[in-house]
């Protein structure tokens, strides 16, 4: 879209919005006329500053389409990946509270029982799964 379109139709959609402010104004008060004129401004702005035909470029352009969709990809990829670190480091939280504290090491907590020693390779997560079966009678 040219430049003098894009401009028009914000102009036109101020003016229709600051027409909507004075009738706002006159009914619900000055703050409310204000805070509508204020959002009346914003497509004028944008036009004036060359948003709007960033977001016009952005809305008919495929190109532009694959862009955000590989911005889309890499976001989610990043969060995946954050996801699978902390499973892998075996929970964040939880680790801490097992883990040892100086101050509470060699107490354990009211309603559990004192940990036995497990091999090295069995699976911290499944040792307490098992063991809250077993105070459960389910075996």
């Amino acid at each position: 879209m040219s430049d003098t379109v894009i401009f028009a139709i914000s102009l036109g959609v101020t003016a229709l919005g600051l027409l909507i402010s004075w009738g706002l104004y006159r009914r619900r008060g000055a703050a409310s006329g204000l805070r509508g004129a204020a959002w009346s401004l914003v497509p004028l702005a944008a036009a004036m500053t060359g948003v709007t035909g960033f977001l016009a470029d952005l809305a008919f352009s495929p190109a532009r389409w694959a862009g955000v969709a590989v911005a889309g990809l890499a976001v989610v990829l990043y969060l995946t990946s954050g996801a699978m670190l902390s499973r892998r480091a075996g929970g964040g939280g939880r680790a801490v509270r097992r883990g040892g504290g100086s101050a509470g090491a060699a107490t354990a907590p009211k309603g559990r029982a004192v940990e036995k020693a497990r091999p090295a390779g069995t699976d911290p997560e499944m040792a307490e799964i098992e063991e809250i079966l077993r105070n459960r009678g389910i075996s």
